[in-house]
């Protein structure tokens, strides 16, 4: 089977089971009194090798959100778009240039809240490897790639608490190289390493 073919056999399959922990912001428990979520959507884009990587961003410390942090290339749906595969498609590109016609999408994961008010739409697509992406300035200080199988691996994935407003608050981190994915992305990479039966 294609790369692709296996990512959609093995999140079709994680769809179908029903026990899977999902993490989020509020894993602990979701405060009364939220206001409505924010719909947003990241592209998790893989890239077809034989062993397959994921592209991610560090966002420039300039931004007024997040500065610095790694991220899936995406945002915040406008009302323009489609639905969330339209937001994350049209984010990618805005952010690192990914032509959405190269993009072979796969499908949609679980849904992320956040504490921030998204809730964030995962969309799987597979690219073809090095691509010449040519990343937004202003947004993207860094463009890089992390092999899925170290994404996926639960070793990775490293459980940390801090206290924060009075509260004792969970969330998941990993390490690659020199660089540090936590909060929402680790989230969602957590999510994702628990729907994807992904053959080695």
């Amino acid at each position: 089977m294609t790369l692709a073919e296996r990512l959609r056999v093995a999140l079709e399959e994680g769809a179908r089971r029903e026990t899977i922990h999902l993490t989020s912001d509020f894993r602990d428990h979701e405060p009364d009194g939220l206001e409505p979520f924010a719909p947003a959507a990241v592209l998790v884009p893989v890239t077809d090798r034989s062993d397959p990587g994921v592209l991610l961003t560090q966002r420039t410390e300039t931004l007024r959100k997040h500065p610095g942090q790694i991220s899936f290339p995406g945002g915040r749906m406008d009302p323009d778009d489609d639905g969330p595969i339209a937001t994350a498609l049209r984010e990618a590109e805005e952010e690192i240039g990914l032509p959405p016609s190269m993009v072979q999408l796969i499908g949609i994961a679980d849904r992320y809240r956040t504490g921030t008010g998204f809730e964030i739409t995962p969309v799987i697509g597979v690219i073809p490897p090095d691509l010449a992406l040519v990343p937004n300035d202003a947004e993207v200080a860094a463009l890089f790639e992390v092999p899925l199988s170290f994404l996926l691996e639960p070793s990775n994935h490293v459980e940390q608490a801090v206290e924060w407003q009075g509260h004792e608050r969970r969330f998941f981190e990993l390490t690659w190289q020199d660089r540090r994915i936590w909060g929402a992305t680790a989230g969602i990479i957590v999510n994702l390493a628990r729907r994807l039966a992904y053959p080695a």
